[in-house]
């Protein structure tokens, strides 16, 4: 076998074998994650807290629902009520000397979803994050910084669980 018959079989088992990857990944069902089709076009809800505003930027990213205003709740479809929003922090231990060493941050939303009529279209709900964080009082400042991050990524897990548990309607 010459030289470059060796190298045109070497390319050609790469190719055959780079086909045979494509073909087997296409016909998995792998499909990129996309937003779910939600029941309803327009939904109201209020934006003043972070958590009902970062529900909102998901719902506009979707580009599938309308954001209505409180204000203009009778013209939506269904209406998002937030029945509470709640942070809150537990020791989960101390050092001898009784100070902090490590704590235990909560964000817990409880939630219904309504039309303006008054019927419920998902009953009143929790959900219910928590992280834990070790403290240190002489970095005080930086786990500030720490805890507000948490919160942070609590917030957006909250959020797309909120997202996906709207999606999952199939009818008002």
């Amino acid at each position: 076998m010459s030289p470059s018959s060796t190298a045109t079989s070497t390319s050609s088992r790469r190719a055959f074998l780079a086909a045979g990857a494509a073909l087997g990944l296409a016909g998995c069902g792998f499909k990129l994650r996309q937003a779910p089709d939600f029941a309803f076009q327009s939904i109201a809800m209020p934006t003043n807290t972070a958590y009902l505003a970062q529900l909102k930027r998901a719902i506009d990213v979707t580009g599938k629902l309308t954001v209505k205003p409180m204000t203009e709740w009778e013209q939506a479809d269904v209406v998002f009520d937030v029945l509470s929003e709640t942070r809150d922090q537990l020791v989960l231990s101390t050092n001898s000397a009784g100070q902090v060493r490590e704590l235990q941050l909560f964000l817990r939303v409880r939630f219904k979803l309504r039309t303006p009529q008054g019927k419920e279209v998902i009953p009143p709900s929790e959900m219910l994050q928590s992280r834990d964080i070790t403290y240190n009082e002489t970095a005080a400042l930086a786990k500030e910084s720490e805890t507000q991050l948490l919160y942070r990524d609590m917030i957006n897990d909250v959020v797309q669980q909120t997202i996906r548990r709207l999606g999952a309607l199939k009818s008002l």
